[in-house]
């Protein structure tokens, strides 16, 4: 009988932990989780890793649960996203141009990183993608880099992480989708334009960010 109120007690807890998230609709810290239910943090975080098992294994479900290191969030799966958009009436935007992407790919693969490290790579100034980055909250200042006017360090943010449906940055696969879309779309740019790039002697070219938009979507926060 024990065994059957603490099983029917867990079931509880997790459905309590199920409704928070629905209606919160953003990432919710195991600390507030923990406070509603009068658990600590980590007795928390178990929960919902539990919770997690069940939604994610469930591949045909329309809802997975993203966990991160503070956090959690309930949201819909990728596969159906379409629907999603056509039954709410959600437009396309907040796609990331090419720029924006290969950026985004080098700070995620060799963070942190200088704005100075990205254009060396680029080859062309990369304000334009980096502010952009920056606004749709994917990067973010992580400190400065002891040296010579102490430059900026650029990292991704937990919203990079739901963004591309990572749980952490060790979900990265090796040489992984990011960094296979930036080197495609850096030689599909150098066959086009017949770019030519020395790193010995580089001059930092305007970065128009004009280029056509790739299909990442990025979602607006309230």
């Amino acid at each position: 009988m024990d065994q059957e109120n603490k099983l029917s007690e867990i079931r509880k807890i997790e459905g309590a932990l199920e409704a928070i998230l629905f209606a919160a609709g953003h990432p919710v810290s195991y600390e507030k989780i923990g406070e509603a239910l009068e658990l600590t943090p980590g007795d928390a975080k178990r929960i919902a890793e539990h919770l997690a098992e069940k939604y994610n294994n469930n591949t045909d479900g329309g809802i997975m649960m993203l966990l991160f290191p503070d956090t959690c969030q309930l949201c819909s799966r990728e596969d159906y996203i379409p629907y999603v958009r056509i039954a709410l009436g959600i437009r396309r935007g907040g796609n990331l141009s090419n720029s924006a992407l290969e950026v985004l790919a080098i700070v995620a693969y060799n963070q942190p990183v200088t704005r100075s490290f990205i254009d060396t790579v680029r080859g062309v100034d990369s304000a334009y993608a980096v502010g952009s980055l920056l606004d749709k909250e994917l990067i973010e200042p992580c400190g400065k880099l002891d040296a010579p006017g102490r430059p900026t360090l650029l990292a991704t943010t937990e919203k990079f992480l739901r963004v591309f449906g990572l749980n952490n940055l060790g979900d990265l696969p090796e040489g992984g989708a990011l960094r296979g879309a930036a080197d495609a779309l850096l030689e599909a740019e150098e066959e086009e334009e017949q770019l030519s790039i020395d790193l010995e002697d580089t001059e930092i070219a305007p970065d128009t960010d004009e280029e056509e938009e790739e299909e990442v979507y990025v979602p607006d926060e309230e």
